[in-house]
């Protein structure tokens, strides 16, 4: 699904999203709080749009998906980064590897959430630190209600009118819906072993942005 929407990914996003995305990239290049010569393990990468800010701070990333079409599509726009394929439930790294590991609007997409919680938790460094941005769920009941609308009804035509692959939109519509919410996706990073969760919300909730370390 992802290979056949990788060419128009990023610009499908940032229309679908209102222009809200790129705030959001931001939001999460501020909590990574990449440093020069931290290593930053950047799953779902896709294209590697999300994982620029990292290398613009000085960090070695490496932008990981599991779709190839996106590390294709990836590679031919930064042919310098060190793009790796690998699956999030059991990721091609060491022990230890990593200062930091996060993860933009791919967990929902992996179907075994808590294995991946721990294989992040396994790749990155003790005092590491993992940071998730992913869509949640609106905390204000009306706008709650506008939203989900939107990602059901409106949501579909413009992806059509955008995509190249308008069919994958109305699973992801689907799959946001379906997501659980902020304080059980925190409880699931606990129970993988990460300390100090919390979250923040963004867009009313529409995103949230959680972060744990690993003691």
């Amino acid at each position: 699904m992802f290979d056949d929407v990788a060419e128009r990914y990023d610009l499908t996003n940032d229309v679908l999203s209102l222009g809200q995305a790129r705030l959001w990239r931001k939001a999460v290049a501020k909590a990574v709080d990449a440093r020069p010569a931290q290593k930053v393990l950047d799953l779902a990468a896709g294209t590697a749009t999300s994982s620029q800010p990292f290398a613009q701070a000085g960090a070695y990333v490496v932008p990981c998906d599991f779709s190839l079409g996106m590390l294709q599509v990836g590679k031919g726009r930064h042919p310098w980064m060190p793009f790796t394929a690998g699956d999030a439930t059991k990721l091609p790294f060491k022990d230890d590897t990593f200062d930091a590991v996060t993860i933009s609007f791919g967990l929902r997409n992996v179907r075994e959430t808590d294995q991946a919680l721990r294989e992040m938790y396994r790749v990155t460094k003790p005092g590491g630190r993992v940071v998730i941005s992913e869509f949640s769920h609106a905390t204000w009941a009306p706008f709650r209600t506008v939203y989900e609308e939107y990602l059901m009804r409106a949501l579909p035509p413009v992806a059509r009118a955008v995509s190249s692959n308008p069919d994958a939109y109305v699973y992801l519509a689907e799959s946001i819906r379906s997501w659980p919410d902020q304080p059980t996706l925190a409880a699931m990073l606990q129970d993988a072993g990460w300390s100090k969760v919390a979250w923040r919300n963004l867009t009313g909730g529409v995103v949230a942005l959680h972060r744990g370390f690993k003691a």
